[in-house]
């Protein structure tokens, strides 16, 4: 067990260095990032979540880390792998989000709701997307996997597979390659090619 989570610490360094331009090696990204950090303790956090018995130390423990990083992550939540953070301050994912691989978020993001019910009211984000600065993806909708959410975007409605949404509310189409150098940062709000 402690070699498969050193193994998963490595692998999300090694994630962090390749989509970060500003990191300078594995070692000064795994101890500045709070991004990471914030992850590694959700992965604890989370693992105590399924014991009934531990979820008040579960939440206490998220606590700590949202003071320590600026990262709200709610136990409950679930996380894949290579998932980085950026800059991290700011970002909020709620209990029932599922997150998939190798998604990437930069700061300000939230994964919220926006009912009071019980069961599932937080986004599901596939795998390989990018969710730009201070994006909002709120309720049970599904971020398609590959896709991208520009900066500032509020998506309240499903985002299919290989596209981009942008704007509030967003529009979505498909994703281009010029979007994909654009990691997040998408500007084009012609609403005539948005479906």
């Amino acid at each position: 067990m402690l070699a498969r989570a050193w193994a998963g610490i490595r692998e999300d360094v090694a994630a962090a260095v390749e989509r970060d331009p500003a990191a300078t090696s594995q070692v000064q990204m795994a101890l500045v990032s709070p991004g990471l950090h914030a992850i590694w303790v959700h992965r604890i956090s989370h693992a105590a979540w399924q014991v009934p018995l531990l979820r008040l130390p579960a939440r206490l423990l998220s606590n700590v880390a949202r003071t320590l990083t600026g990262v709200e992550i709610h136990p409950g939540a679930t996380l894949g792998r290579r998932v980085f953070i950026d800059h991290g301050m700011g970002v909020v994912i709620g209990e029932t989000a599922e997150v998939g691989d190798d998604v990437m978020m930069y700061h300000g993001v939230t994964l919220g709701g926006r009912s009071m019910s019980h069961g599932k009211r937080h986004p599901t984000i596939e795998a390989g997307v990018t969710l730009g600065t201070g994006a909002r993806v709120i309720g049970p909708v599904r971020i398609g996997a590959g896709s991208q959410v520009g900066a500032n975007a509020v998506v309240v409605k499903d985002v299919p597979p290989g596209h981009v949404a942008v704007g509030v509310p967003a529009r979505y189409r498909t994703l281009t390659p010029a979007d994909e150098n654009a990691a997040g940062a998408v500007e084009d709000l012609d609403p005539a090619i948005y479906i």
